[in-house]
């Protein structure tokens, strides 16, 4: 079992707070084995074990309790009458109904602690905002970072700069699903396994918790945005082109689509920002895959689709420490990203291959034109052109992911 630090780094100063802690992501991303490392770190603390209660209801041994009163009936023959703590962990808890209104019991009714994991953030940010507003904070769980995928394999963050980059490619392709590190999969097997898990997350969070009935459409949405991954893309585009397949679909039904997408994980709307004016601009916003071992599980593996998803991967590093991510604007040119925590700002084009001049002057002159003292970068997959021009610093991709500070 991997230690996925950087998420308990995050959830460990709320142990014992008076919060609902909501630990949100994808299936199969690694939620129940963050919730085995708070239950763990609880029984460090000294906690009995009998203290925590752990339910995960995509188990059948909790087949019976599919609503909010059987849960909260089965937690109260457990606390009602106890005089110390208790401690609450349940496990996707979407699959049980009106589960907001047994949580909010539990909090005024008793002394406890809880821990909630789902797979739906439309369906907990509605139900949270509804019954425990101001008393819960969230966590976003993503699937493998370059990093714990190294630390998955037991692999040297040391080693020299090709076995790295070597390493770099094979996670390009693999993905971050944990499930397909546990063993020596082919990239065959591996699709498979990941086209199981997107076919659940279609059909469980997305065809049934929305209703959908037109899953067709819905399957062809998903192939055109992957498809698009890193372009500007928006529910017109999607609308432009059923039409020129002689298709008439409509713009709100492509919107609600879109929006069930993200909710359930697989896909992330970014939108512009506009760097002098620094607002939000409301068109013309990319969407990215939660992880790339998607797309090449629906569709197969294209390198047509390389430079997308290096900004793919770029993006989600950039979410995992935290930083709000957005696409830029700078007059008439675009920079890929621009990322914002707190005081901090960091501006980054990410490219395949500095191969010409032209290209060159692509990546670098947007980021020369901005006149501030914040980071900038160039990422590639470049193993031979080294250079810095004038401040702002290319860097190869995988030693950009494994840079602790990007401020530096």
């Amino acid at each position: 079992m991997i230690d996925r630090e950087l998420y308990m780094q995050q959830i460990i100063p709320f142990i014992d707070q008076p919060f609902v802690k909501v630990i949100a992501g994808i299936r199969r991303c690694g939620k129940s084995v963050v919730l085995q490392l708070i239950r763990e770190e609880l029984m460090k603390r000294g906690v009995d074990k009998k203290h925590i209660i752990y339910m995960n209801f995509e188990s059948f041994e909790w087949m019976d309790v599919k609503n909010a009163k059987a849960l909260y009936i089965h937690i109260s023959n457990v606390v009602k009458s106890a005089k110390e703590k208790y401690y609450i962990l349940l496990d996707e808890i979407q699959e049980v109904e009106h589960w907001e209104k047994a949580v909010n019991s539990f909090m005024v009714d008793w002394d406890v602690d809880i821990y909630v994991t789902g797979s739906n953030s439309r369906m907990l940010s509605s139900e949270l905002s509804t019954y425990l507003a101001g008393r819960y904070v969230d966590f976003h769980i993503m699937t493998l970072s370059f990093r714990e995928y190294l630390d998955f394999h037991g692999l040297s963050l040391f080693q020299d700069k090709i076995g790295i980059h070597e390493e770099f490619r094979k996670y390009l392709r693999m993905g971050g699903f944990p499930a397909i590190h546990t063993a020596d999969y082919t990239y065959e097997a591996i699709y498979k396994i990941v086209y199981d898990i997107y076919s659940s997350v279609i059909l469980r969070d997305t065809v049934q918790r929305h209703g959908i009935r037109n899953v067709e459409l819905l399957e062809r949405i998903v192939k055109f945005v992957f498809d698009n991954i890193g372009n500007r893309l928006n529910a017109k585009n999607i609308a432009d082109y059923f039409k020129n397949q002689q298709r008439k679909v409509d713009i709100n039904t492509i919107y609600n689509y879109l929006s069930a997408l993200e909710g359930a994980f697989i896909i992330q709307r970014v939108q512009r920002y506009d760097i002098k004016g620094k607002e939000l601009l409301q068109t013309n916003e990319k969407y990215f895959v939660s992880d790339l071992s998607l797309i090449y599980s629906v569709m197969g593996y294209k390198d047509r689709l390389i430079a997308g998803a290096l900004e793919n991967v770029v993006y989600w590093e950039m979410k995992r420490r935290g930083y709000k991510v957005y696409i830029g604007k700078q007059d008439d040119k675009e920079v890929d990203f621009v990322a914002l925590r707190r005081e901090e700002k960091i501006y980054v084009q990410v490219t395949y291959q500095l191969a010409s001049q032209a290209t060159i002057d692509r990546e670098f002159t947007p980021l020369l034109a901005i006149n501030d003292h914040y980071p900038k970068y160039v990422v590639s997959m470049d193993e031979i052109w080294q250079d810095n021009i004038e401040g702002v610093r290319h860097k190869h991709i995988s030693e950009f992911l494994l840079n602790e500070n990007w401020q530096d």
